[in-house]
């Protein structure tokens, strides 16, 4: 379980308003450790399903090769993105800065469930070698963790990289 309290903005955007309840594993939290084969909890069985066959498609591939991966965030209600939003305020101290790093709810493809963050570094760097072939592509330069489906990449290659989600059209409101 997380709970955090919000810090106003300094500039720009008003973060969200602060949630009175704790987020849980029903938000998508997960612990330490959970793979794409897990089959519990909704941080993983609420990832798209086309996502969720790459990815078990590739860590089946990659474990041969002794990387396994593990999801360190998956699909997120709208609630516990607005944390991870308000936090991000506070620890970079605007939104404009936090923009970089997490998206609101309602552009966030965690909430969509068509994202996902891979750990630990050999498994990012595998995929950064291989992931193209699953249709699994990192999509910001500024995060090589966070990973999500393009089917075309698997016949053309990867797109190109944005440098950071500020740059993603997909993110504009």
């Amino acid at each position: 379980m997380r709970q955090t309290t919000a810090a106003p903005a300094k500039t720009g955007r008003t973060p969200p308003p602060a949630v009175t309840r704790t987020t849980t594993e029903a938000d998508g939290v997960l612990p330490a450790g959970v793979t794409v084969f897990d089959d519990r909890r909704p941080g993983v069985t609420n990832l798209d399903p086309d996502l969720l066959r790459a990815l078990r498609a590739a860590a089946t591939d990659a474990a041969r090769e002794g990387v396994g991966f593990r999801v360190n965030s998956g699909w997120r209600s709208p609630e516990y993105q607005n944390q991870l939003l308000r936090e991000a305020v506070t620890k970079y101290g605007s939104a404009e800065e936090a923009a970089r790093w997490v998206a609101t709810a309602d552009t966030s493809a965690h909430v969509a469930g068509r994202a996902v963050d891979i750990g630990p570094i050999d498994a990012t760097a595998w995929l950064s070698r291989h992931g193209a072939r699953y249709g699994l592509c990192q999509i910001y330069r500024n995060e090589p963790w966070h990973y999500e489906l393009r089917p075309e990449a698997a016949e053309h290659g990867r797109p190109p990289l944005y440098p950071d989600p500020t740059h993603d059209p997909r993110m504009r409101p």
